[in-house]
């Protein structure tokens, strides 16, 4: 074999070997290694308090589209074409704040596949909330607090716009109001601080008032629910500065947002 010959075998080989190695390294690149990045590289700074409700509706099959929807744009610089998106969540529980990183990662089609936590057990903030059960009477009265958020699509107020899990949970609701003798039942809408005090309590008007026919439905005397709306003037939250980016304000003001059941009468 010539020079010539002898340096295009060499040079053919390296080229195979080179594209080997760079097939070994997109494998474990792709979907099932699992590797967050650094939190230092994050381009939101704060991260953001998400709306838990859609969390819970990402799952396979879920476009880029759709999850910059739900979740708004990734929190870290994800380069050209990426094969994962990454967040910096932020959740409140009684213990305080827990920071979780959170990883959706892309097939071929650009669908997400697989979802991914850090620290594993940020994981148990999608578990489903626990179905409220009424406190015992106080004064004769129970009461039920249900987030607006999981019983309503976000600014919606209809009746074709409660979730199902919202409905489930208002059915049950009847249910325990029709075991009370004599109930009188008190619907009231609250709802966030954004927006005009005039759209506000219309919104908290017209959910009350669908909540209310709601529980007509389900057999509870309609001459015995009072539907009011207090707008934005009982909020629960104490700690969300207006200095928040729109999305993480949303999020912390969820439960400012809610319809309050108070039932009186006897069993």
């Amino acid at each position: 074999m010539n020079i010539a010959n002898r340096f295009k075998a060499g040079a053919t080989a390296a080229l195979v070997l080179a594209l080997a190695a760079c097939t070994t390294q997109a494998t474990k690149q792709g979907p099932g290694a699992v590797s967050f990045p650094d939190r230092d590289r994050i381009v939101l700074k704060e991260g953001t308090f998400p709306n838990v409700a859609n969390l819970r509706s990402v799952g396979p099959g879920v476009t880029k589209d759709q999850l910059y929807d739900l979740l708004g744009r990734p929190h870290f610089s994800e380069g050209f074409a990426p094969k994962a998106w990454n967040y910096l969540f932020h959740f409140r529980t009684p213990e305080g704040v827990v920071t979780c990183q959170y990883q959706v990662q892309f097939d071929e089609e650009k669908r997400g596949q697989s979802f991914h936590w850090a620290p594993a057990s940020c994981a148990d903030v999608l578990n489903p909330p626990a179905a409220p059960v009424a406190p015992a009477a106080v004064d004769g009265v129970a009461r039920f607090s249900l987030s607006a958020d999981a019983l309503f699509a976000f600014g919606r107020a209809g009746v074709a716009d409660i979730k199902p899990d919202g409905n489930a949970e208002l059915k049950r609701i009847a249910a325990e109001i029709r075991a009370a003798k004599e109930s009188q039942v008190t619907v009231v809408g609250h709802t966030d601080r954004i927006g005009s005090d005039e759209s506000n309590q219309r919104l908290s008007q017209a959910r009350a008032d669908t909540v209310r026919g709601v529980l007509v439905s389900q057999g509870v005397a309609a001459a015995s629910i009072r539907a009011e709306g207090h707008g934005e003037a009982e909020p629960v939250t104490r700690d969300c500065a207006d200095s928040l980016a729109h999305r993480a304000l949303v999020a912390c003001l969820a439960p400012d947002r809610r319809v309050e059941i108070a039932v009186s009468g006897s069993r």
